[in-house]
Formats: structure tokens, C-alpha cells, sequence
């Protein structure tokens, strides 16, 4: 059994079940069973994939990345998801260290060719909505391949995905997911979420991330759901889609909660259909979650990484919700742990790095053994965040273990400064970071973007965090910007921060 036959089965049950949904078009489960098969055979006879070989996919949002991904699985090959926001040179980068034999793409995208005319030569090209130069385009191919469309000896062992990760320094690493990964990941979806075939889950986040593609669209696809896909997030279409779509479930991170609770049909939008909305990728202020909660809409935390699938920790629908920042339990099929230096077990509400295990976590960081080592130990993946668990075997995540800040031996979770920062009425969004310090070792440095209108000052932001924390945690320094470094997700990438030390103004001057 491979991936592949769980839409297989599902088409079966329910062939006239709409399984996706994208722009006014309905592709019915057994409509979407057929395009994979087609997919396969296309792939296996027009260019030799077999197991093992690598797919590629540049793209926005669309059903033939969902196609594409379990014709992979049908064969025993890997899909590669490439970020359409990184620049020609990355993504060149990861088709190479990926040795990629085909990769398909929207035309929107083609910056990339050129640099692989010399780096891969071999690799096919194969236009979504264009006609390559080879004069390959994708629904042509689905009707001259040939066979049956699969390889021998394919199963849920085999490996399905690499996703590469945006590493803090040097290269990206590919994490290597196997099939039964994504299994076990919508095994613990359906169990958070209550999944069942009833469910319309929209999909507004990019399939090139684990978040996107694993948090519920394909658990949802496993169990018969509806999926109705975005080509990419837009505040308009996510709230014109509450109202007209009628999903039950949807994923949103905080940068995306904050894009559409600040829009001005917020209000004005029918809700009633959403039986709850699941966020996380970062810390999640409070105040975001209770926006949807004032609506009625329940909002439950997932933690995790593109390591980890990434369901891992997470609070479940109907469950106890009352812990106010807490990322919830172990998930059903996993196992996590806070673990000192040494991989010991921390008691109690004692800060120390979350480690996870199970059959969702990651095999190896493609070619990269030492990467893997690092990150590997018996079976347990060493995140590199920082968090607690209570006595009750609740998870609260504090931030990344890089981005701790050590301040005259105390420790400073850049995470706690930025929540009481963004309880200020006068602050939009803002990052902190550790800069080197000759008495202390390394003090807090604010970036903030103030609310339009308000003219807020630095000494005012740092008399309200010694409102509600120490001395100690209150950045030395404020600096007023007008954009954040982020990831695709919207997490405020610190690491880009710190490269912003030598050239920054003086305190609270604007960049």
C-alpha cells in the first residue's frame, strides 16, 4: 500500500464527492484518482521516474501540486516543494543539492530556468500553464503516458517529501518526510481537528510549507473531506470564502489572523460555519486568538516544524482550551519531552529544549549526514526551541534556543518581550533580539513597527514593558521600522535582525 491509495479508496466510497475545490472548479474524488494515475504513468513512461527520484514543484497554490505529490507516492519518488518566494539562486540551489530529474512550474516562475540550462542540463521541464521550451506541458502529458503507473516493492516506508528548511546561516537542508509520515500526521489532524468526511477545510497557506500542505489539507483528503484551495492568501478572498465556501476548518498564522481581523468586512463576515480555526508557526499573541474566540470560533494551537510533519503538539478540538498560551499535548501518535544539554528529562515547569518522537518525524536532512546527527538522538528530534511542560503535560513554547538572549547570567526570552510589546495599543508588529553588550554580555534590542496614526515613542514602549516585566528584559534599545524580516509564513526571521547591529541609528530613530 502506498499514500496514493487512500484517495483510491475514497473515490470508491464517494467517486461524485467533491475532493478540491479551486477557483469556481470542483474536481470530484474520483476525478482527482484518475489525474493521479494519469500523473504516474505520464512521469514513469515519459521520464523514467522511478522510486527514488526527485520531482519538483515551483508553483502557487493549485490542485495538480496536490496531483503531483501522490503520483509520487504512487511511484516511490520524492516531491520537492520549492518556495516561489525565494530568489532564482536558492531555488537553483536546492534543484541542485536535490538532483532534481523533473521539475514542473508556473510560467510566473521561470526566472529559474536559465541558471539550470548549466547547473542540471537533464533535468525536464514541464510547464503547469505554459509549454516549456522542450514543448512539455502538463496536461498534455497526462494523456500519452503509458503502463500502469507504478513501481514494485513501493510502500509507506518509502520517502515522500523533501522540504527544505531556511536554515539560520549557510545552506538550506532538506528534510527528508517519509509516507507514513504524512499518515501519522492526519491520524493526529483527524484527532485534533475531529476530522471527518463531512468537514470543508480551505486552504489559504502555501503548500510549499509542511503547515499549508500537512496541518489539514491532506488529512482532510485522507478522510474523504473537501479541501477548497487559494492560489495564495489574501485577506479579501480568505473572508469572501467564510462567507460563500462554508468551510468548517482553515489554518491561519498569526500574520494571517492580524491581516484579517484588521480588514474592514471583519465585522461584517458570516462565521457560522467555521467550527474552529487552528494557528501556530510562532508565538501567538493572546489578543489575536481572542478576536476569532469574540466571534464564537474556538482556536486551537499546533506546534511542530517541517521536521516533525509538523503536527506534534496541539490542543484539540472540545478539549481544554483554558490555558492561555499553552500549545496543548503530545499528539496522539508522538512523543515530546523538554530535555536539558545533555538529553535528560526536565522536571516540571523547568525551561529546557522540546525533543519530539514518532513516526512523523523526519528520516534525514538529505545528504547531509552531520546536519542529521546533530539533530537526531535515538530517535528523538532536538527541535532547538525552548519550552516548558507543566505537571499536567501541557507544552508551552518560549522561543527558538538561537534566539535566547543571556543578560548578565539571566535569561531573556525574546518571545515574552515581544507579547508585552504587542499589548501596546501604539504597537503593529515588532521583533527583539540580543545584541552584544561589554557589561552584560548581551542586552534586548527592539524592532517596532508602529499602528498607522500613532506616534508613539521609545521611552513611552519601555515604561510599559517595566509594567509588566524586569528591568532586566526591557530592551536597551528601540528602533522604529517600516517592514520586518519574515519567513513565507510570517515569522519575523531574528537572525536577519542581528545583521541589522552596524548599520543601525541611534535609539529610537527610524531605519
Amino acid at each position: 500500500m502506498d499514500l496514493s491509495d487512500l484517495i483510491e479508496r475514497n473515490a470508491a466510497f464517494a467517486p461524485d464527492k467533491a475532493a478540491i475545490i479551486f477557483e469556481g472548479s470542483v474536481l470530484t474524488y474520483a476525478a482527482f484518482h484518475a489525474r493521479i494515475a494519469q500523473t504516474a504513468r505520464a512521469l514513469q513512461s515519459k521520464f523514467g521516474v522511478s522510486q527514488g527520484d526527485r520531482v519538483a514543484i515551483l508553483s502557487l497554490n493549485r490542485p495538480d501540486y496536490l496531483v503531483l505529490l501522490y503520483a509520487c507516492a504512487r511511484l516511490g519518488a520524492m516531491l520537492v516543494p520549492l518556495n516561489w518566494r525565494l530568489a532564482a539562486a536558492e531555488q537553483s540551489f536546492i534543484l541542485s543539492d536535490a538532483a532534481v530529474k523533473v521539475l514542473v512550474l508556473e510560467r510566473a516562475f521561470a526566472d529559474v530556468l536559465p541558471g539550470l540550462e548549466t547547473s542540471l542540463p537533464d533535468t525536464k521541464i514541464v510547464g503547469l500553464d505554459f509549454a516549456s521550451a522542450n514543448g512539455k506541458k502538463f496536461g498534455q502529458l497526462l494523456t500519452q503516458g503509458r503502463g500502469d503507473g507504478r513501481n514494485p516493492g513501493i510502500n509507506l516506508s518509502c520517502p515522500l517529501l523533501i522540504v527544505y528548511t531556511s536554515g539560520t546561516t549557510g545552506r538550506p537542508k532538506g528534510a527528508v518526510l517519509r509516507q507514513d509520515a504524512l499518515l501519522w500526521n492526519g491520524v493526529m489532524s483527524q484527532h485534533m481537528h475531529g476530522l471527518t468526511s463531512e468537514d470543508h477545510v480551505l486552504t489559504v497557506l502555501p503548500f510549499f510549507h509542511v503547515g499549508g500542505l500537512n496541518i489539514q489539507t491532506t488529512p482532510a483528503l485522507h478522510f474523504g473531506a473537501t479541501v477548497t484551495i487559494h492560489s495564495r492568501f489574501t485577506p479579501d478572498a480568505t473572508l469572501a470564502a467564510f462567507d460563500r465556501a462554508r468551510p468548517t476548518l482553515t489554518v491561519l498564522v498569526p500574520a494571517t489572523i492580524q491581516a484579517v481581523t484588521d480588514h474592514p468586512n471583519w465585522a461584517t463576515t458570516d462565521l457560522s460555519s467555521l467550527k474552529a480555526v487552528s494557528t501556530g508557526s510562532t508565538i501567538v499573541p493572546p489578543h489575536l486568538i481572542e478576536r476569532f474566540v469574540a466571534r464564537g470560533v474556538p482556536v486551537l494551537q499546533v506546534y511542530g516544524s517541517t521536521e516533525t510533519c509538523p503536527v506534534a503538539v496541539y490542543t484539540r478540538f472540545g478539549g481544554d482550551l483554558s490555558r492561555q498560551g499553552s500549545t496543548g499535548l503530545p499528539g496522539l501518535c508522538c512523543e515530546a519531552a523538554v530535555i536539558d544539554d545533555d538529553g535528560l528529562e526536565l522536571p516540571p515547569d523547568t525551561p529546557g529544549e522540546i525533543a519530539v518522537r514518532g513516526p512523523n518525524v523526519f528520516i534525514e536532512y538529505w545528504r547531509n549526514e552531520q546536519a542529521t546527527m546533530e539533530a537526531l538522538h535515538n530517535g528523538w528530534y532536538r527541535t532547538g526551541d525552548i519550552g516548558l511542560r507543566d505537571a499536567d503535560g501541557y507544552f508551552w513554547v518560549h522561543d527558538r534556543k538561537k534566539n535566547l538572549i543571556i543578560s548578565g547570567g539571566e535569561n531573556i526570552y525574546p518571545a515574552e518581550v515581544e507579547r508585552v510589546l504587542l499589548e501596546h495599543p501604539g504597537v503593529a508588529e515588532c521583533g527583539v533580539v540580543g545584541r552584544p553588550d561589554p557589561k552584560w554580555d548581551e542586552v534586548p534590542v527592539a524592532y517596532v513597527i508602529r499602528r498607522a496614526g500613532c506616534t508613539i515613542e521609545a521611552e513611552n514602549l519601555k515604561a510599559h514593558v517595566l509594567t509588566q516585566l524586569a528591568r532586566f528584559k526591557v530592551p536597551r534599545d528601540i528602533v522604529f521600522v517600516d517592514d520586518l524580516p519574515r519567513t513565507a509564513l510570517g515569522k519575523v526571521q531574528h537572525f536577519m535582525l542581528k545583521q541589522l547591529y552596524e548599520s543601525a541609528p541611534a535609539q529610537g530613530e527610524k531605519l
